[in-house]
């Protein structure tokens, strides 16, 4: 088919000419029509050409970053003020906890707004010249790093970040407050132990009982080479905190021969051998209960420390970082009682230990 025939139903005005002009002048032609348009004119935008068009949109953007300073603060307020039973009706949610509507809301504002700041100056007071820049090598010659540094502080200067101080000023104050959400949100992680792990249910007059029996212990109830396990008087098995007090209170105790105790604070702190120590293993919190009559040593069944409880608790052998605390006991009206609490944390070692 002819050139003509198969053109012969398309308009003239419409069909391409041998040479056609795109942008800046480039030419293509018929043979190379993939060739470079080159980019097109560039329009100044009001706030170019005009200061006050630049200032009504440095305003906003400061707008933008003083809403998500105070949606921050609501954060704060409403993780502190709104309680977690706080059950709310929003249309078309349904029912839903009011304290994660409101964090959700809140510090959805306060990252959207940053953003929608950042955009907005980029948009409006930024330079939008488009720049065409040739490959380079990936190895930077003097020539390009000087290119790059002096790009750089050109940038600097057009973003105007110096120029306009309420913009810099309110980004900084919004930058700075959000991650005060993610620092509240750390109080999840648990109320503060405060003094709760240095200290346990024992204390001056508390008698001894029996935690398989029940009753208060007497000297002549604990016969040489037995264990026994003991409790606070007071604390019962149907007390709605029962497992976290007797995981710090438990207490195992034996009867060893006077002569047959090394350590000199174990002996004073005895009554005519009896010992009594922490049954938690100071390792990660253990119940221990394997005792060696013969050696006097305790053994964790969990990850093998040994603890000689004829040498003030000390760990002989296994992953334990320190002994066994010791309670000092003695006896009143014919019952075992505690002197005094414990003098060091009981269990697991933690941060704040000394």
């Amino acid at each position: 088919m002819s050139e003509t025939g198969r053109h012969a139903d398309v308009p003239e005005e419409i069909l391409p000419s041998e040479r056609e002009t795109a942008h800046e002048g480039v030419v293509t032609t018929k043979a190379d029509p993939f060739a470079d348009p080159g980019l097109p004119h560039h329009e100044h935008r009001a706030q170019d050409i005009d200061e006050r068009a630049a200032k009504r949109s440095e305003r906003t953007v400061a707008m933008l970053f003083l809403v998500s300073m105070i949606a921050t603060v609501g954060f704060i307020a409403a993780y502190v003020a709104i309680p977690i039973e706080k059950i709310v009706y929003i249309f078309p949610l349904g029912h839903i906890s009011g304290l994660n509507f409101a964090l959700g809301l809140t510090l959805g504002v306060a990252l959207f707004c940053i953003g929608a700041g950042a955009v907005h100056w980029a948009r409006t007071l930024m330079s939008d010249v488009e720049v065409a820049d040739d490959r380079h090598p990936i190895e930077a010659t003097p020539e390009v790093k000087a290119k790059v540094m002096a790009d750089f502080r050109e940038g600097a200067a057009e973003s105007q970040f110096g120029r306009r101080k309420l913009i810099r000023n309110t980004m900084f104050g919004a930058l700075a407050l959000v991650p005060l959400s993610g620092v509240v949100l750390l109080r999840d992680l648990g109320p503060l132990p405060e003094k709760k792990l240095r200290t346990t249910g024992w204390k001056k007059g508390i008698r001894l009982v029996n935690q398989s029996t029940n009753l208060p212990l007497r000297p002549e109830d604990i016969a040489v080479g037995s264990l026994t396990f003991a409790k606070p008087e007071g604390l019962e098995e149907d007390d709605h905190d029962f497992n976290n007090k007797i995981a710090k209170d438990s207490l195992m105790l034996v009867r060893i021969e006077p002569r047959n105790i090394k350590d000199k604070r174990e002996l004073e702190w005895s009554h005519e051998g009896i010992v009594a120590y922490s049954k938690i293993c100071t390792h990660v919190g253990c119940p221990i209960s394997l005792y060696e009559q013969q050696t006097h040593h305790v053994l964790c069944p969990c990850h093998q420390s040994t603890f000689d409880l004829a040498d003030g608790g000390r760990v002989i052998f296994g992953p334990a970082g320190h002994a066994l605390p010791q309670l000092n006991i003695t006896v009143k009206d014919g019952y075992l009682e505690a002197v005094s609490d414990f003098e060091e944390p009981v269990g697991p070692s933690f941060w704040e230990r000394g």
